[in-house]
């Protein structure tokens, strides 16, 4: 059995975040508007938080909607709650981001195959560049990487938008998955025949190569948790990396206890039992999950345990819901209304602004398992995974 403990950190707490005032959302129709300033953005310093943490992540939900209704996700008798802007608007407030110091943006939902406008929506991501090299240096415009563009879906659709997708300038993909077993599959995302679809458009993006493909599986105790060697099979026989996630406090009908969290000592027993795993050293020191391949090396594992283990020390993260709020942490109290600065006429200046102040407030870590925890304002699915 290997230690899955590493060093995170420590971090002090900081209390939660107030509100900006809020507003409602544009029309589809809106034209995208590129504002001059947006080029002298990225003279200013990179984006930090009051921590010291650089912010070079930014998840972008595109829509509220979802075809499926996963039932530790979904209450399966409410649907999208929140509206989607433009893609036009999205790409506008994502220029800004990058200009400050975003290097890697990950589309969401809801489901983000969904959305119309997607394939165009990538191809424009496609063309930004990174205003700051990896320390921190100030790039000349133009000079700077492609940005790092990933997807996060459930799959039901990818078999036919894997190619587009790839051709359009996505990197990776990550499809969530949550059993191996067809008819648990089916009970889980509570649609009939999913699990062919799904695995379908995991060896589609295989193909097209969207590696590394990655499947996420959220471990619920008496529910999955025997799928965990089975996934193990998996990611050998597909060539997938497989990553197990500790189910979080974040549903829609608020069920969450401790005593359901599958953690990261006993995801680790399991494997074991299959065969002996040996850990990786981690890709950056903000990732994520913690990595493990098996004695003969084939196949690759990741835990992200942020009951059990946090890692929020090293949080590069941000978050702009598909009404155009900002979230500095998954359990965050409060929203924060970057797209009403947009819609009351702001210039990517005041845009760039209103990110600073508030990325500056970033909350330390969450309080899971604390007596003072609060849940999230919003359920993961009105968030953006």
């Amino acid at each position: 059995m290997v230690d899955p403990l590493r060093f995170r950190g420590e971090i002090s707490r900081l209390a939660p975040c107030e509100p900006f005032p809020a507003s409602d959302t544009g029309g589809e129709m809106a034209a995208t508007t590129t504002h001059p300033e947006v080029r002298s953005l990225a003279a200013v310093s990179r984006l930090t938080d009051k921590h010291g943490r650089a912010i070079t992540d930014l998840r972008v939900s595109v829509t509220d909607r979802c075809n499926y209704k996963c039932v530790y996700c979904r209450t399966g008798t409410e649907g999208a709650q929140y509206a989607e802007l433009p893609i036009a608007d999205y790409l506008r407030m994502v220029r800004v981001f990058v200009a400050l110091g975003i290097e890697k943006v990950r589309l969401t939902g809801g489901e983000p195959l969904l959305r119309k406008g997607l394939i165009g929506m990538i191809s424009e991501l496609a063309q930004m560049r990174t205003a700051f090299a990896t320390e921190g240096t100030k790039l000349s415009p133009g000079m700077g990487q492609r940005l790092d563009i990933a997807l996060t879906t459930n799959g039901h659709l990818l078999e036919d938008l894997a190619q587009p997708l790839k051709d359009a300038g996505l990197n990776r993909i990550t499809v969530s998955m949550d059993a191996i077993d067809h008819n648990k599959f089916a009970r889980i995302t509570r649609v009939p025949d999913s699990f062919n679809r799904v695995l379908a458009g995991v060896r589609a993006a295989k193909r097209v190569g969207l590696d590394p493909v990655k499947v996420n599986c959220v471990l619920l105790r008496g529910f999955n948790e025997d799928q965990i060697v089975e996934f193990a099979k998996f990611s050998r026989d597909e060539g997938v990396i497989v990553r197990f996630i500790e189910f979080m406090p974040l549903e829609e009908d608020r069920v969450w206890t401790p005593e359901v969290v599958v953690r990261l000592e006993e995801i680790l027993t399991a494997l074991n039992t299959f065969q002996p795993v040996v850990p990786l050293a981690a890709n950056t020191a903000s990732e994520t999950a913690l990595r493990y391949t098996f004695q003969d090396g084939l196949g690759e594992i990741g835990i992200i345990a942020p009951v059990s283990h946090p890692f929020c020390g090293h949080c590069s993260r941000v978050r702009l819901t598909s009404d155009g709020k900002l979230r500095t942490c998954l359990f965050s109290q409060a929203d924060h209304d970057l797209y009403g600065v947009l819609r009351r006429g702001g210039e990517d200046a005041d845009l760039a602004e209103f990110i600073r102040r508030t990325v500056d407030r970033k909350e330390a870590r969450h309080h899971i398992g604390e007596p003072d925890f609060l849940k999230p304002s919003r359920s993961m699915v009105h968030i953006g995974g």
